[in-house]
């Protein structure tokens, strides 16, 4: 079901990123997928498994079984450091190197295939718009509960069939 041609702006916008959001979710592996955190490590070299913990925003035991994961598959190596013995630093292997610069480079492509319905210029313009509200919603929304403990968006309960959505 699509929403009115006559309804108010402010809804269409919050249907809109509703819909953008739904899309990413389906796009993106996820936090603490392999291939995320073989492009971290691809981008950043070395970094201890707390580090990556840290970037990621997943809890410890999480990241633990992806990497174990990874190193079984020789994509990574973890070693004790050599400065602080209670950590462990996390690089890429030669083989994880190859994967994570196919999936830097499949991610790059996917990002240009979502934005390739804009110009130039209207991307420049969708990043500021975008970039000035999340700094408002940042500071006015900080304090809030995630989803207000309820569901109460333009999608709770109907089934939207642009993106097959169901109840």
């Amino acid at each position: 079901m699509r929403i009115s041609d006559n309804a108010d702006p402010n809804q269409k916008l919050i249907w809109n990123l509703l819909d953008i959001e739904h899309v990413m979710h389906r796009l993106y592996e996820g936090r603490g997928s392999q291939k995320q955190i073989l492009i971290i490590l691809n981008d950043t070299g070395m970094m201890t498994q707390s580090e990556l913990t840290q970037r990621l925003g997943i809890q410890p035991g999480s990241a633990s079984e992806v990497l174990g994961k990874l190193e079984s598959a020789g994509l990574i190596s973890r070693t004790t450091s050599e400065t602080d013995r209670r950590t462990t630093d996390i690089a890429l292997t030669p083989a994880g190197q190859e994967q994570a610069d196919a999936a830097a480079q499949m991610r790059r492509q996917r990002h240009n295939d979502m934005f390739a319905c804009l110009t130039e210029d209207e991307r420049a313009r969708l990043l500021e718009l975008l970039e000035k509200i999340n700094a408002d919603w940042s500071q006015r929304y900080r304090d809030a509960e995630p989803h207000g403990g309820e569901h109460h968006g333009p999608h709770h309960g109907r089934r939207h069939e642009h993106f097959g959505r169901h109840k």
